[in-house]
C-alpha cells in the first residue's frame, strides 16, 4: 500500500479594503457571501475599518472569484498589501467619494478593469505615504481619498444614480403637467432604473446567502407597484430609497472623522539628527533609537523621549490635555504633540505604526468592530424580525381577498408597503451609530474606551474603587507643612535641608527641592555630605553641621514631639531639620490628592455611584486621604486582597475599578470595567477596558456622563425605529397611508436615528 503524499494546498491569509460599508448589515452581507464559498475560513469583517480578512484556498475557490462576488454585491475590493497589511488599517471615510459610490455597482463587465485601477491606486499609496512601511496610516488614507482623482462625494456613482432618479423624477412629473396623457406613466423611466440599480445588487445578495436583504424587499416592492399600475409611486420609493442610502453614507463617514483626524496629526517628515547634521526624511522611515529636531511650534514626528532641551508641550491633540505641560531631558513625549518655546532633541522610542496616536487609532476602530451587547441582541432580533414582516405582508395580501372577496389590487398594495416597513436597516444602526459617535467623542476628549460593550456597562456601575497611590493622589511626596521649633524661619529651614538634600534622589528629597525651587531659593554649597539608611542625611553648610532626620533620631523636646505625632496622625512623613545639634523645625510631606479628586467623588455622589479607595498603603494614610476626599477606604490590602473586596463590591452591583494599570491589573480585569490612568503609557492603553488619557479623577464622572449619553441616545433611535414602523404598519393597514409614506418609515427612520447619534460627537 503506498501511502498519500499529496500536499495539500495552504490556505493564504488574505486582506482586502472594502469600499462602501455604511453599517454593520453591510459587513454582515460581505460575510455571508464569502462565508459559503469553499476554501476559506476564518473570515472578519470590521465596517468601520472597512477591512474584509480571510483564509482561502485557492485550489476551491479562486481569488478572482471571491472579488467578483463581492463587487456583484455593491462593493469595492482592493487587496491589501502585506507590508500594509500589517499596519494599523484606518477606518474608510465613506463621504471622501470612493468608498460611498465609487465602491458601489461596478459593472461586471468593467470588473477587470477597475481591478488594475485599484492595485495601481494601491501602489501608488504607498508610494506616497508609506502605508507599507508602517505609518500611523489614518492620515495617509485620508489623504488618498481626497485626492481630486477619488473625486468628492458629490461625484460618488451612488449620488450619481440619485441624481439621474431624481431628474428623470422632476422630468416626469413635469411631463405629465405639459402631456396629460402621459401622467401617471410619465415617471416609468425613473422607477426602471432605480429598479436596475436595486435589482441586480438584491439577486447577488440572495444567490450569496442575504435572501431578506433591504434592497430584495424594495424590488419586490417595485416591481408590485408596476405591475398594479403604480409607476409613480414606484419611482418616489426607489429615489427615496436611494437618499438614504446616500445620506448613510455621509453619515458613517461623519462619524468616523474624528478618529480618522487623529492620524494627521502626526507630521510627515522630521528633522534626522545625524553628526551634528540635521536632515529632513519622511516620519516613517525614522527607526528607534535615532535621533530627531523639534523645533518651537513644531508638532513631535515621533514617540520619544528628550536627549536635551526644557520646553512646554501641547498634548491636548493626543490626551485631551488643554494645559501645556513642561518637560526636559529624560521625559517621554508623544507624536502629535505641539513644542512650546525652545527647540527639543528627542530620541525615537517608537516606529511609526506603534506610536501612541496609530495605536488610539487602531484601538477605538476595534472597539467600534465589537458589537456591543445591546447590538448584538438588535441583531438577532433583526433576522427574525424581517421574515416577520415578510410573513405578515404575504397573509395581507391573501387572507383579505381569499376570505372576504376583498379587492386584490387593494390589498396587493397594502401588503407591498408592508414590505417597505419591513426594512430593517433603521434598527440595525440605531446602536453602533451611537456607539460609534460615542467612542469618538469621548477619544477626542482623553477617554480611549477600547470596546462598546465597556462603554455600555460604565454607565450602569453601582459602584466605584479607586486605588489610592498616582489615580486619587499625585504619586509622590510634596511638602505640606513647615514648622520652626523655637525662633527658626520657614525659609531658612527649608533652604538649609535643601542644600542638604540635594545630592540625593529619594522621593522626600525631591520633595523638599521642589518646594524650595518653587520658592525661588538660593542653595548654599555644602560639603562632607552623608546619608545613612532609615536615619537621614546631614552635611557641613555655612560654617554649621545640618542634618535632616528621622524625629525618632532628634531627641526632641515633649511638646515638639506632640506636634510631630499630630501631623504624623494627619498621615504625614515628618523630618525634622537640626543645626549645629539645636533642632530648627520640622517639614511634613504627604502625598496629597489630585486637585481634582475631591470634586470628582462628589460627582460622583450626585451621579447615585459609590466611591471606595482600595490601598496597600498604611492604615493611618489612608484613613488621611479618605477623609480628605469622603471616600470609604481598605488599607493595606495585597493585590489578592484587592480581588476579594471587588468581588464584594460585585455583590452590590457592577463595580469599576480605576488604577494606574501595573500594580493593580488584578484588580482591574475582576472588575465589571477596567479603568486605567495614563497618559498614553503602554500600561494604560492595554491593560484596561477603558484608559484615562489625561490621568484626571474627574474624566471618571465625565465617562458616566458619555456612557449614559450614549445609552440614552441607543433608547431613543430604538424607540424611533420601532415606533415609526409601528406607526405607518397600522395607517398602511387601514389604508390612510401607501408605498412611498412606508419608505419613509424606514429612509426616515434610519436618517432620524444617524442624525441622533451624530449628536454626540458634540457631548461636552
Amino acid at each position: 500500500m503506498v501511502a498519500d503524499t499529496t500536499v495539500l494546498p495552504a490556505r493564504q491569509p488574505l486582506r482586502y479594503r472594502i469600499g462602501g460599508m455604511d453599517c454593520a448589515s453591510c459587513a454582515g452581507k460581505i460575510e455571508t457571501a464569502v462565508r459559503r464559498k469553499p476554501g476559506v475560513s476564518d473570515v472578519a469583517v470590521s465596517f468601520q475599518r472597512q477591512t474584509l480578512a480571510f483564509a482561502l484556498d485557492e485550489g476551491q475557490t479562486p481569488r478572482a472569484s471571491i472579488e467578483a462576488q463581492i463587487r456583484s454585491l455593491g462593493y469595492d475590493a482592493r487587496l491589501l498589501q502585506d507590508e500594509a497589511a500589517r499596519a494599523p488599517e484606518p477606518a474608510s471615510d465613506s463621504c471622501c467619494g470612493h468608498d460611498l459610490g465609487d465602491s458601489h455597482d461596478h459593472d461586471d463587465d468593467h470588473g477587470h478593469d477597475h481591478h488594475d485601477h485599484d492595485h495601481d491606486h494601491e501602489d501608488g499609496h504607498d508610494h506616497a505615504h508609506g502605508q507599507g512601511k508602517a505609518q500611523a496610516a489614518s492620515a495617509a488614507h485620508a489623504h488618498d481619498h481626497g485626492t481630486p482623482e477619488k473625486g468628492a462625494w458629490w461625484q460618488a456613482r451612488r449620488f450619481r444614480w440619485l441624481a439621474a432618479i431624481g431628474v428623470l423624477l422632476v422630468a416626469g412629473y413635469l411631463a405629465g403637467l405639459l402631456l396629460p396623457v402621459t401622467q401617471g406613466w410619465a415617471e416609468l423611466p425613473a422607477a426602471l432604473v432605480g429598479l436596475y440599480w436595486a435589482g441586480r445588487r438584491a439577486f447577488a445578495l440572495a444567490r450569496a446567502g442575504s435572501p431578506f436583504s433591504i434592497e430584495m424587499l424594495m424590488t419586490v416592492a417595485t416591481i408590485g407597484a408596476l405591475l398594479i399600475g403604480a409607476p409613480t409611486e414606484a419611482a418616489v420609493v426607489v429615489f427615496l430609497f436611494t437618499l438614504g442610502e446616500v445620506m448613510e453614507g455621509l453619515a458613517a463617514g461623519r462619524a468616523r472623522a474624528g478618529i480618522q483626524a487623529l492620524g494627521a496629526l502626526v507630521p510627515r517628515t522630521a528633522l534626522l539628527v545625524e553628526a551634528g547634521q540635521t536632515r529632513t526624511v519622511p516620519a516613517e522611515e525614522v527607526a528607534i533609537g535615532q535621533h530627531v529636531l523639534v523645533r518651537p511650534g513644531d508638532r513631535v514626528p515621533v514617540d520619544g523621549r528628550i536627549l536635551e532641551g526644557l520646553s512646554e508641550l501641547d498634548e491636548s491633540p493626543v490626551t485631551g490635555e488643554s494645559v501645556p505641560v513642561p518637560k526636559g531631558v529624560g521625559e517621554q513625549v508623544l507624536a502629535g504633540s505641539v513644542n512650546g518655546s525652545a527647540a527639543l532633541t528627542v530620541e525615537t522610542e517608537r516606529a511609526a505604526s506603534d506610536n501612541t496616536i496609530a495605536r488610539i487609532i487602531q484601538m477605538v476602530e476595534e472597539a467600534e468592530a465589537a458589537r456591543s451587547p445591546t447590538a448584538r441582541f438588535i441583531e438577532r432580533f433583526s433576522t427574525y424580525y424581517t421574515p416577520a414582516v415578510v410573513g405578515v405582508a404575504l397573509l395581507t395580501v391573501l387572507l383579505p381577498p381569499l376570505l372576504f372577496g376583498a379587492p386584490w389590487d387593494t390589498w396587493i398594495y397594502r401588503g407591498l408597503a408592508l414590505l417597505l416597513i419591513g426594512c430593517p436597516c433603521a434598527l440595525v444602526l440605531s446602536t453602533p451609530a451611537a456607539i460609534t459617535s460615542g467612542l469618538a467623542a469621548g477619544t477626542r476628549r482623553g477617554l480611549l474606551v477600547k470596546s462598546g460593550a465597556a462603554l455600555e456597562a460604565i454607565g450602569k456601575v453601582k459602584s466605584i474603587a479607586f486605588d489610592k497611590t498616582g489615580t486619587l493622589t499625585r504619586g509622590e511626596p510634596a511638602v505640606t507643612d513647615i514648622e520652626p521649633l523655637g525662633e527658626g524661619d520657614d525659609l531658612e529651614i527649608l533652604r538649609l535641608a535643601a542644600a542638604v538634600e540635594g545630592g540625593s534622589s529619594h522621593p522626600l528629597a525631591r520633595a523638599i527641592l521642589q518646594a524650595a525651587t518653587a520658592r525661588q531659593i538660593v542653595l548654599p554649597n555644602t560639603s562632607n555630605a552623608k546619608a545613612e539608611a532609615g536615619r537621614g542625611v546631614e552635611a557641613d553648610v555655612e560654617g554649621a553641621r545640618v542634618a535632616v532626620l528621622a524625629p525618632r533620631h532628634a531627641n526632641l523636646a515633649e511638646a515638639d514631639g506632640r506636634r510631630v505625632a499630630e501631623l504624623e496622625s494627619a498621615g504625614k512623613t515628618v523630618v525634622v531639620v537640626i543645626a549645629s545639634g539645636r533642632p530648627l523645625g520640622v517639614i511634613a510631606l504627604r502625598d496629597e490628592p489630585r486637585e481634582d479628586a475631591a470634586a470628582a467623588i462628589a460627582e460622583l455622589r450626585r451621579l447615585g455611584i459609590t466611591s471606595n479607595m482600595l490601598t496597600g498603603d498604611n492604615r493611618r494614610a489612608a484613613a488621611a486621604i479618605g477623609a480628605t476626599l469622603g471616600v470609604e477606604v481598605m488599607s493595606e490590602l495585597l493585590p489578592d486582597q484587592k480581588l476579594t473586596e471587588i468581588g464584594r463590591l460585585r455583590q452590590g452591583g457592577p463595580v469599576a475599578m480605576v488604577g494606574d494599570g501595573i500594580n493593580d491589573a488584578p484588580a482591574l480585569a475582576a472588575a465589571s470595567v477596567g479603568i486605567a490612568m495614563g497618559g498614553g503609557t503602554d500600561v494604560a492603553l492595554e491593560t484596561a477596558d477603558i484608559a484615562l488619557l489625561k490621568a484626571k479623577v474627574q474624566d471618571v464622572p465625565a465617562l458616566i456622563r458619555l456612557s449614559r449619553a450614549t445609552l440614552a441616545n441607543i433608547h431613543q433611535n430604538v424607540a424611533v425605529a420601532l415606533g415609526l414602523k409601528l406607526v405607518f404598519l397600522i395607517t398602511t393597514l387601514v389604508g390612510l397611508t401607501g408605498l412611498w409614506p412606508a419608505i419613509l418609515a424606514d429612509t426616515g427612520a434610519t436618517v432620524l436615528v444617524t442624525l441622533n447619534a451624530l449628536r454626540l460627537l458634540r457631548w461636552r
